[in-house]
């Protein structure tokens, strides 16, 4: 990966020399462990060091705090080999997005942590930056499915395929994040329904 020049300063923005990936996944996971546990408010540097097995001085002066450690676990999981669905149809991909957004917030446990990075976007401006950067890269990697929808005739070109997939999720979202409620799979099929019929329609066309 490529880095700034300014950016290169930064603690929990870089990839230090001689730092393995293996010691920055194990911090990944202390940090995923921690936010799932306590929340970003009760994470510490100290939690983070205790749990990985990385001395909390190489932690301060790699990651440089709960900010930078949350930042670097937000681009690692970011950098994962994450594809979206390709099942042969807009219906059929759709349905596999809204799914997946289920299975992450949908219940206990599995939702604390991504729950928690959520949260700490409200706490932290470069928590809130690495997130709306790990989605932006999200929704360009899924740009793919409304581009075969549209060689397949399922979609106007032009579609605009960020606020495609913003339009499955958002429903699911709110309820998850918001209000609290329960998401389950048939929510996930009335939110991919809805939206593929309103791709079919022109309706996230460019305005004008």
């Amino acid at each position: 990966m490529q880095l700034s020049e300014n950016a290169a300063h930064t603690p929990g923005t870089i990839r230090p020399g001689g730092r393995t990936a293996r010691t920055r996944a194990a911090v990944r996971d202390a940090v995923l462990t921690g936010l799932a546990e306590h929340g970003y408010p009760g994470l510490t540097v100290e939690y983070v060091a205790e749990h990985s097995g990385v001395h909390k001085t190489t932690v301060y002066r790699r990651w440089g705090s709960v900010e930078g450690l949350v930042a670097d676990a937000l681009q690692l999981t970011g950098e994962a080999s994450w594809t979206p669905p390709d099942t042969g149809s807009l219906d059929g991909d759709l349905r596999a997005l809204a799914h997946e957004v289920t299975e992450t917030f949908g219940g206990a446990p599995a939702t604390a942590a991504p729950t928690a990075f959520v949260a700490a976007a409200f706490h932290s401006r470069r928590a809130a930056e690495a997130l709306r950067d790990f989605y932006a890269e999200r929704f360009a990697r899924c740009e793919s499915v409304v581009a075969r929808a549209v060689d397949r005739g399922e979609a106007p070109a032009g579609t605009d395929a960020a606020a495609v997939v913003r339009a499955v999720s958002a429903p699911l979202f709110f309820r998850a994040l918001i209000t609290r409620e329960p998401i389950d799979g048939p929510l996930a099929d009335q939110s991919a329904a809805a939206v593929a019929a309103a791709v079919r329609a022109g309706a996230y066309l460019p305005a004008g």
